[in-house]
């Protein structure tokens, strides 16, 4: 929902900046309902193995942390909801700390292989997986109960897409896998069909 998100960010020093340097501003949508996700959100989603958060510490300074995980790691809860279990790290607690001062969370979802990326902002609640067994049960990857640590649950207020401009493809390597695939076998076909040849000369 681009008219939620712009609501939100087209703060009058952006709107500034786009005076300065362009000699015109956006104007402010105007007031609008929370997002819902849609299909393609929800597809897009449910593909990502990673994704960064942006949160702000009580001093004022933005944070950004990468998440990992299977594909399908965070899920989408409702239409305007998301969750992921939280894993064992690294014990500083940067991002869990900075979002018992302020929840306000953005999540940054990147396809290098699609050449899309899509910007969400939420407002992210801490929770206990032993107080929220259902939660719990529907976030947790099998077999990392014991090394999750807790519970994030994002109830979202805006999204938007962004264009593919400037994004470099890039695969992983099981993506890579794949695409070879039907070359690994023309090779071992083309090899079998030689070595049958040179044995009958």
């Amino acid at each position: 929902m681009p008219s939620r998100f712009l609501n939100l960010m087209l703060t009058p020093d952006v709107q500034a900046a786009q005076a300065r340097y362009y000699g015109r501003s956006q104007d402010r949508p105007g007031t609008s309902a929370s997002a819902l996700f849609g299909e393609d959100e929800i597809a897009f989603i449910a593909e990502m193995d990673s994704f960064y958060l942006g949160t702000v510490n009580r001093d004022g300074w933005p944070y950004i942390q990468h998440r990992g995980g299977a594909k399908g790691f965070l899920k989408v809860l409702e239409p305007a909801a998301l969750g992921f279990a939280d894993l064992k790290g690294n014990r500083q607690l940067l991002t869990t700390g900075n979002l018992t001062h302020d929840g306000r969370i953005c999540l940054f979802l990147m396809s290098y292989p699609l050449q899309a990326r899509l910007k969400i902002l939420g407002r992210a609640e801490i929770l206990s997986a032993k107080e929220h067994p259902e939660l719990a049960k529907a976030l947790i990857p099998p077999g990392q109960e014991l090394v999750t640590e807790r519970l994030f649950r994002i109830q979202v207020e805006a999204f938007d897409w962004n264009c593919p401009q400037h994004i470099t493809p890039r695969f992983t390597e099981a993506q890579v896998s794949e695409a070879i695939r039907p070359l690994q076998q023309r090779i071992s076909d083309l090899e079998t069909q030689l070595a049958q040849r040179d044995r009958r000369t």
